[in-house]
């Protein structure tokens, strides 16, 4: 048995088959007895030829016998909560209802009811139902008892076995004593009405035993019983939500931090591509620069005579080769003069280009030392030549030279 508090809802088992019984329920097929209360016309048995519908039961009514307080004046209980209704014609299913003979109070015991019936019947087919100040409830509450609250953990239950056509339901109703004294209690649970629906709509409804039951105060066996303090605490497992919830949270934003960090190192190591590098000089803008770099050095005033002849001749050969498609410092005398002797049209100074390389290369292979007058001179026709071969146009690329084959150029490695 399961401990319950003292407040309790009823659990309607069949609202429409609520309805008043005589004091003791004649068998079936007998006779009343004289005292009972007359059945109403309405409560007759419904005939089987009549259209299925829910029965309406009739105005609850108590023995003439009875007095307000709902007893016989011999003392016997009368009861207010159950009407057996059964077509006629119809093999009326077999109940039988069981309850253990002693209970504590405020302790559920179990009322145990079995219905034999067909396949195709349904006991309680709108199911257990909770409805406050009803007959039922009434009388139930009258004689001492209730019904535990169903979504507590102990409502009543039901379970069915089908055998062939024929099937067997249990069901498993929990009543809670709560007799108003203490000691030791008779009490007696009214009948319960049970309605059984057919397949073809008709609805019967069957009645359980009144049934006794000796109750006791839960310390009746104890000596001397003294209030118990509360149990000790015990430990309880909670879920915490919200620590559940963070740790969701962080778990996603590390995986997603992860990947945005790779995405990103992956972006930053990707083939980036240069920019176009800038269009090249023109080669006239950088000898002249050049030529007017050395005249800055100041390199005649510090008897630097070679090394003045010598930045000046490179200068006019690398101005040469960019303007006219070769590699100027890498080329021979000869080889300069033969190119721009092929130049179409004809290089107006090319009798200066001639003297100025020559004497550059007594300078260089001869070990001809210069004299002041002659690095200035070579500085100011470096600068002649440069000035007299810029193209009257601004052109993209190298001053297209054309050459012929001449039979008398030496061979490659003879040049010098």
């Amino acid at each position: 048995m399961t401990r319950f508090g003292a407040a309790a809802l009823v659990v309607t088992l069949a609202p429409w088959a609520l309805a008043q019984a005589p004091s003791a329920a004649p068998p079936r097929g007998a006779a009343a007895p004289a005292s009972a209360a007359p059945v109403p016309a309405s409560a007759a048995p419904v005939p089987a030829s009549a259209a299925p519908a829910p029965f309406v039961p009739p105005s609850p009514t108590l023995s003439p016998d009875a007095d307000a307080g709902g007893r016989t004046g011999d003392g016997g209980p009368v009861f207010n909560t159950c009407v057996e209704q059964i077509p006629d014609g119809r093999n009326a299913p077999t109940l039988s209802s069981t309850l253990p003979s002693r209970g504590k109070s405020g302790w559920a015991t179990p009322l145990r009811i079995v219905i034999e019936h067909g396949r195709g019947e349904t006991v309680l087919p709108n199911g257990f139902h909770v409805q406050l100040g009803g007959d039922a409830y009434r009388e139930i509450e009258r004689e001492g008892f209730a019904l535990p609250d169903p979504d507590g953990g102990s409502g009543p239950t039901k379970s069915v076995v089908v055998e062939g056509e024929k099937a067997t339901t249990t069901l498993t109703i929990p009543l809670l004593p709560l007799p108003e004294e203490p000691g030791r209690h008779e009490l007696t649970v009214p009948p319960l009405p049970i309605a059984i629906a057919r397949a073809s709509g008709d609805v019967i409804t069957l009645c359980t035993k009144p049934q006794t039951l000796v109750v006791e105060d839960p310390i009746a066996n104890t000596p001397n019983a003294k209030p118990k303090s509360n149990p000790a605490p015990l430990d309880q497992l909670e879920e915490w939500t919200a620590a559940k919830q963070a740790s969701i949270v962080g778990l996603i934003a590390l995986v997603v931090g992860a990947l945005v960090a790779w995405l990103f190192s992956w972006w930053r190591r990707r083939p980036k591509v240069l920019p176009p590098p800038p269009p090249p000089r023109p080669p006239w803008e950088v000898a002249l620069e050049e030529l007017d770099a050395v005249r800055r050095a100041g390199l005649i005033e510090k008897n630097e005579l070679d090394d003045h002849f010598a930045r000046v001749s490179d200068a006019v050969r690398k101005y040469l080769g960019g303007l006219y498609g070769f590699d100027g410092l890498e080329s021979t005398t000869r080889e300069i003069l033969h190119t721009l002797h092929r130049v179409v049209p004809r290089v107006v100074v090319l009798e200066e280009i001639e003297r100025f390389l020559r004497q550059a290369d007594l300078v260089k292979f001869a070990r001809l030392t210069p004299t002041e007058p002659e690095c200035r001179e070579a500085l100011d026709l470096g600068e002649q030549i440069v000035r007299r071969t810029i193209p009257p146009t601004p052109v993209a690329g190298p001053v297209a030279a054309t050459r012929t084959p001449d039979p008398e150029e030496p061979p490659a490695e003879d040049r010098a």
